[in-house]
C-alpha cells in the first residue's frame, strides 16, 4: 500500500439541515393544503411533526363549552405537532391552512432519529423550541398586561414575521377580523377601529393585501 494513502482521511459530508427539511422520503413527505383545509383537528393520533415550507397555518383549541381560541398563527420556517416527541398520544389543539400551504411530513420515528444522529439539525430545532416557549410567555405578558390596541399591533407585526433572521415580509397573510380579534383578546368592532386607526396613521394599508409598515413598532414601545 502507497503510504500517503495512509494519510488520506475520509470525511463524512456535512449534514445539510435545509436540505433534509425540503426533501420529501418514505419517512417524510410533502402536503399541499388548500386555504382554510384542516391539516389535524383537537383529538386526532398524533403521530408525526410538521415543518412550514409556504404558506401560513392557524393553531387553535376548543373548551368544554365548545369555545375556541387561536392559539398561534404559524408561517414558513416554523415547526408545529412536535407533542408527539414527549409522548402525546393525541392532538391537543387543531392547524389548519390560511393560505394555500405546503407543510413537510415527518413521522415521529424519523424525526427522533434525525434528532439523536444529526447535531446540526437537533441544535437548530432545540433553538426553534426555546425561541417559542419565549414568544408564548411574551404572548402572555402581553394579554396581562398590555392594552388591546398595542396587542393587535404586536400581532400584526408578528404576522409580518418582524424580526425574524429572514428579511421581514410586508404583506402577511390574509386573515379576518373575527380571527385577528380571537388572537388579540377582544371584540371584532375594537380590532375594526383600531385597524382604521392605523391605516389613517400610515402604519398599514390596503393595496392587494394588508401591508405593514415597520413603524407600527410605535404603537408597542409608546407609554
Amino acid at each position: 500500500m502507497d503510504k500517503r494513502s495512509k494519510n488520506i482521511i475520509v470525511k463524512a459530508p456535512a449534514f445539510n439541515v435545509q436540505a433534509f427539511l425540503d426533501s420529501a422520503g418514505v419517512a417524510r413527505k410533502l402536503k399541499e393544503f388548500k386555504k382554510k383545509e384542516a391539516i389535524f383537528s383537537q383529538g386526532d393520533a398524533a403521530k408525526n411533526v410538521l415543518y412550514i415550507q409556504k404558506g401560513a397555518v392557524r393553531l387553535s383549541v376548543v373548551n368544554e363549552t365548545g369555545k375556541e381560541a387561536v392559539v398561534a398563527v404559524l408561517g414558513p420556517g416554523d415547526f408545529f405537532g412536535e407533542g408527539c416527541l414527549a409522548g402525546q398520544p393525541i392532538r391537543i389543539g387543531s392547524a389548519a391552512a390560511i393560505t394555500a400551504t405546503i407543510a413537510l411530513l415527518i413521522e415521529k420515528k424519523e424525526m427522533l432519529r434525525v434528532l439523536h444522529a444529526e447535531r446540526a439539525f437537533s441544535d437548530r430545532f432545540i433553538s426553534y423550541m426555546l425561541s417559542r416557549n419565549i414568544r408564548v410567555e411574551e404572548d402572555l405578558v402581553d394579554q396581562l398586561f398590555n392594552s388591546s390596541e398595542k396587542r393587535l399591533a404586536r400581532t400584526l407585526l408578528l404576522l409580518a414575521r418582524y424580526g425574524k433572521e429572514d428579511k421581514p415580509q410586508k404583506m402577511v397573510p390574509k386573515i379576518s377580523q373575527e380571527m385577528l380579534a380571537e388572537m388579540v383578546g377582544t371584540t371584532r368592532s375594537r380590532v375594526n377601529f383600531f385597524m382604521n386607526k392605523f391605516r389613517r396613521l400610515g402604519f398599514i394599508k390596503y393595496n392587494g393585501g394588508l401591508h405593514i409598515d415597520t413603524s407600527l413598532l410605535s404603537v408597542v414601545l409608546h407609554d
